[in-house]
């Protein structure tokens, strides 16, 4: 049995002492509100014995952010009270991969659970896709998506053993960090050669660890690459996605390479886009967003081609993107992406092969039927995979269930996004503007993730925005040291 991930081959308990006769120790790691993956290396031993029934895991990674801060207001899943309990992580065995830059040691993604009712913690990420997909499934249908993320990359100055780039960025401005190549050089052939170990690496490493790229190259800015996933099963491309970033950092370490994948790193230029691109597909994985023929009566050309169920999956996501904007657009910097003029749409739109749009139809006649889908074009790369794929597939199965109609006309090829003709809502242009509307009593996403999942989530946003109300930048100092 390959140890990939994508095997459709279940892996059971009784075959794991064969599968690790050679090992003595597992690295197993879950996922936090944030992306990040916070896990711990365990003996085999240990790992036999909770394969199963699961482990006790410090609740503190949902009471804490990404720097480990404990949350300024305490939050229903981790705090003072409950002692920032144990919750239960259980092991997916299916996700069992090795790796390769750590001499091979098996790797498990874990799920966390409620330990007094055994339900998915409510901010877990992969627990909420799971409820998202499983609405599916009562219908007979399922989830297909690939991801596609671009990053810059920064040379660290490394003089010594202990230098790193946190160390360098405490005395030096971020903007002193040199960009790993200079220029604007987009699908370019060249560039990657002057780092081609380095390149080559994390494409064959991606392989190595199941996370495959299908499409790897230069984007246009100083030492950006993009790289599109493989396409493959929602639950299955989510869990790749933030594991291609676990690569890529780990990789790029030994180069003295520093990924970035925040929204916007630098002011005057494209920012790091992570758009998702998702279909709905039967039990036979016919894909149910496509019509084999043109509709002549359809209320615009540009869904001629798209089945009913895919114009109201459409409609869902159109109608309830502004009231789950934090879960796709999570940090304060996800909002200095989402600005007119620069290649990311900032309204509620639509429009068949329309780049510029929030949500691009792809579909005949440019490409094939079976390969009809959206690409939800609003995410940057900072954002979970696991909430954005949930976002789409609980907005647009609103959409289904509900029989909800196109809310507005697409873009004309040439419109811009943000421009006269585009009839769509502004989307919020703050993460605080983006939380209040999230979390508001009648939003959308109350409606679909329930109060617990909201209020937990709404808190961690709400908690970075008081950090950011509370922060005085280089901007600020620059401006008005000497002018007031």
């Amino acid at each position: 049995m390959a140890p990939n991930g994508n095997d459709t081959k279940e892996i059971t308990a009784a075959q794991l002492p064969d599968l690790l006769a050679n090992d003595n120790s597992v690295k197993l790691a879950g996922i936090d509100v944030d992306g990040q993956l916070r896990g711990k290396l365990v003996s085999k031993k240990k790992f036999l014995s909770i394969a199963e029934s699961g482990f006790g895991f410090c609740s503190v990674i949902f009471g804490w952010d990404m720097h480990d801060q404990t949350y300024i207001k305490e939050l229903k899943v981790s705090n003072k009270e409950n002692g920032y309990r144990d919750i239960i992580a259980i092991p997916d065995l299916n996700s069992f991969r090795r790796i390769p830059w750590e001499n091979n040691v098996p790797f498990f993604l874990v799920s966390f659970h409620d330990p007094d009712t055994m339900e998915p913690v409510s901010a877990c990420p992969r627990g909420l896709l799971r409820k998202q997909l499983a609405k599916l499934g009562e219908k007979g249908s399922g989830a297909m998506a690939g991801a596609e993320y671009e990053f810059f990359q920064f040379r660290a100055p490394v003089e010594s053993a202990t230098d790193s780039t946190a160390s360098y960025l405490k005395e030096n401005p971020p903007h002193a960090l040199p960009s790993l190549t200079e220029g604007m050089f987009g699908y370019s052939l060249t560039r990657p050669v002057h780092n081609k170990d380095y390149f080559y690496d994390i494409f064959n490493t991606c392989e190595e660890f199941q996370c495959n790229i299908e499409g790897w190259h230069t984007e246009s800015g100083p030492g950006v690459f993009e790289a599109a996933l493989e396409f493959g099963e929602v639950k299955q491309m989510a869990d790749r996605a933030s594991l291609f970033k676990y690569v890529v950092k780990s990789v790029a370490t030994k180069y003295g390479i520093t990924p970035c994948f925040m929204a916007k790193p630098k002011q005057g230029l494209p920012g790091n886009s992570g758009h998702m691109h998702v279909s709905i597909v039967d039990k036979d994985g016919k894909n149910l967003l496509a019509r084999e023929e043109a509709d002549p009566d359809a209320p615009y050309p540009d869904v001629a081609y798209l089945s009913d169920l895919g114009r109201h999956f459409l409609a869902g996501i159109l109608e309830g993107l502004p009231d789950v904007m934090p879960m796709v657009a999570p940090t304060i910097n996800s909002y200095k992406r989402l600005v007119e003029n620069f290649w990311a749409p900032v309204t509620v739109s639509w429009g068949l092969e329309h780049r510029a749009a929030s949500i691009r139809l792809i579909g005949p006649p440019g490409s094939k039927a079976g390969a009809t889908r959206f690409e939800v074009r609003v995410p940057g790369a900072d954002a979970n995979p696991f909430y954005v794929l949930s976002a789409v597939l609980a907005l647009g199965w609103r959409g289904v269930e509900k029989k909800l109609e196109i809310p507005c006309p697409p873009l004309g090829k040439g419109e811009d996004v943000g421009g006269e003709t585009d009839a769509g809502e502004r989307l919020a242009k703050s993460l605080k503007e983006a939380t209040e509307r999230f979390m508001r009593k009648e939003s959308i996403a109350r409606e679909v993730f329930g109060d617990d999942f909201v209020d937990h989530y709404g808190g961690t946003r709400e908690h970075e925005i008081r950090l950011w109300d509370e922060a005085v930048t280089d901007w600020e100092m620059k401006r008005y040291i000497e002018t007031v």
